[in-house]
Order: C-alpha cells, then structure tokens, then sequence
C-alpha cells in the first residue's frame, strides 16, 4: 500500500518536551509511519537568553505567580511561521501497513469533514493556546480543524502568556484560544495531547473504518449509548436482546434510544441544541407498560388492535391472548390511566371488559 501525502503538521512550543512523547504511541503513531501526520515539538528555552534561559516575569501590576515573557515566545513563533520544523518524533514503535482495513476491503471512499470556516485566511497556520480562558472545545472543533494543514500549540506554564504574543501572532497566524473543561491544569501540554489525538483520528485514513467516529459521541449532538461485545452473558450479566437479534432495524432503533436516555440522564443540556425527530421524543417520553384485560369471549383481531392503539400514541410490541385474558406489551408517553382508557377504546365496540395498565 502506498503512503499517502501528509495531510496535517503539528508544532507544539513547550517548556517540557519530554511531556509530548504520548503523540507517538498508538493510531497518531501509526499516522507518522504513515505520512497522515507530522509532529514538530519545539523547546520554547531554545529562544530564551541569559544564563538561566529565563521565560517568565513577575506580572505587571503585582499579583500572585509569573507571566510567560513575550520576547521569548514572539521569535518562536516567528520562527515557526516561517517554517522551523523543531524535533520530528517519529512512531514509538512499528506498526503494520500492508494488511487492508475495513474502509479498503468495503471500497470506502474517504469522507472528510467540511472545511474550516469560511472567510478565514487558511494560508495561515492555526495558533492553538490552550487556557482556561478559552473557548470551550468540541467536536465540531475537532472536525473542522481534522482538514487544517498546520496547527500550532503554544503551552503556557505559570499564570500564562502575555496577551501582546497573541495579539501581535495575529498578523502570521489564525490564534485561537481555547479550554478543553472548567478547571486548571499545570501547563498546556495535556490539553495538547487530548485536542491533538481528537483531531487527528478524523482524518480520512487514521481510522481503519470510517464509521467508527461517525457514530461517535457528540457526532450528532448526543452522547454515544453503551456498548457490548461477546459473550452473550458475562458474570451473571445479560447483554440486550435485541443486540443479538439480527434485525438490524431493531438495533439501531435501540442505540439512538439509549443515546437519546444517556444524553438526557448525563447531558440534558445537549438535547436543546439538537433537533429531535417525532420518533426521538416518542423514545424519550414513553415508558414500557402492560396492559391486561378480560374481555371474555370476544373476538380481538391483533391487526387491528395494534393499529388503533398506535393512532391513540400507545405502540403495542406484544399482543396475547387466551381464552378469555387479552395482555397488550408496549410504550406510551400515556399516563397508565389513559392507556387503559385507549385499550379500551381500541377493543371492538361493545366489548365488555375490565382491566388495567402497570409501568
């Protein structure tokens, strides 16, 4: 299999290097040995002066800890701009290439994500700074910035950066502030290694099926539902039925319902920026009932019943009955009351009946 052509470079600026080494292990690795992805890591020391190699100041003003100085980090990233490749790391350790992955046995054709933002200067390199001030990261982040050529990390230390770097790094880059969660990290490195490895994995290519983070958690809005895999029973543990049903429909029906419950339980904040379809409210909503009536002798057509109670908003899965015992299983967003109600009404006219409705 032939490499393909690079498709996305990476510089990280940092006072501890050593603290990038996790970008050459595991699928970014690969993406090295691969040529998707190159990674530059720059000593910010290395345009530091003075014995020490100082990079900090007190702030100005007074105040507690100390300020990264511009005239240190304005030449690195100068320097960067102008193509200073720093440490290429390469893969931590090999990887196989020549075995065909799913997306090249099934013929997938890649599908990038859209490009960056209209109206931005993409000549440009992308200047992230990871800060607790920044804007919140997410995945919609992650896919746009999945078709950049360049991105650049700046990892402050201490109390941060002086705002002049970023202002004046405007004229040679794109600068983007951005936080990855409300609470405050030591540096900016980890932030680094989390945006970078979001990034990264949605490059056509990194992923051996491209599926795999088009079902992704956030990937429509929602958080991704739970996961199961062989054997059928763990411990005691019974994996859902309808994992094992071969009914393909059925399955996917359940995943968006326990994506829907999931987001709702964890994330209920998520469910107002997403637009929900007639079906997901019904999923969201309804509950599984019972409904059990006696209805003697009387002829009950299931077709029927079924019809009429999905027209009432009461969806029947199971309809049984004996002799004179009619069980109705399903879900309704109905209160039990009007659910017996609606069976009731669905049964044919004249029936003499008692029953009720548990859920």
């Amino acid at each position: 299999m032939s490499n393909p052509k690079p498709v996305l470079r990476l510089d990280v600026v940092t006072i501890f290097p050593e603290y990038l080494d996790p970008l050459r292990h595991a699928l970014l690795g690969k993406a090295i040995e691969q040529g998707i992805l190159n990674v530059g890591v720059h000593d910010l020391r290395d345009w530091a002066t003075g014995n020490h190699k100082s990079v900090d100041a007190p702030p100005l003003g007074g105040g507690p800890g100390m300020v990264m100085k511009p005239e240190v980090w304005g030449p690195a990233l100068d320097d960067i701009a102008a193509g200073r490749t720093g440490t290429e790391l390469d893969s931590a350790a090999k990887h196989r290439n020549d075995k065909l992955r799913h997306d090249d046995v099934a013929n997938v054709a890649p599908r990038p994500y859209e490009s960056p933002v209209a109206g931005d200067d993409a000549s440009k390199p992308l200047l992230l700074v990871p800060t607790p001030a920044g804007k919140p990261f997410t995945q919609a982040d992650a896919r746009a910035w999945s078709r950049e050529e360049h991105i650049v990390f700046a990892c402050g230390r201490y109390e941060g950066i002086d705002q002049r770097v970023f202002e004046d790094a405007k004229q040679r880059y794109r600068v983007r502030e951005v936080s990855i969660g409300d609470y405050v990290l030591i540096g900016g490195e980890v932030a680094v290694l989390v945006i970078a490895e979001a990034v990264t994995r949605l490059i056509p290519g990194v992923l051996g099926n491209t599926e795999s983070h088009e079902e992704d958690s956030f990937s429509d809005g929602l958080l991704e539902g739970p996961s199961y895999t062989k054997p059928r029973v763990w411990r005691g543990i019974e994996a859902p039925e309808v994992l094992t049903s071969g009914d393909h429909k059925k399955v996917e029906a359940w995943r968006r319902e326990q994506s829907l419950k999931r987001t709702r339980a964890v994330r209920p904040e998520l469910l107002e920026q997403v637009e929900l379809s007639e079906e997901d409210r019904f999923m969201l909503d309804s509950r599984e009932v019972v409904s059990v009536f006696e209805v003697g002798g009387q002829r009950v057509v299931a077709k029927q019943l079924r019809r009429a109670l999905k027209q009432a908003g009461y969806r029947a899965e199971t309809i049984e009955r004996n002799e004179t015992t009619l069980t109705v299983k399903g879900r309704t967003a109905l209160s039990l009351e009007d659910a017996t109600q609606a069976v009731a009404d669905a049964l044919p006219k004249g029936t003499q009946w008692s029953g009720y409705t548990a859920g």
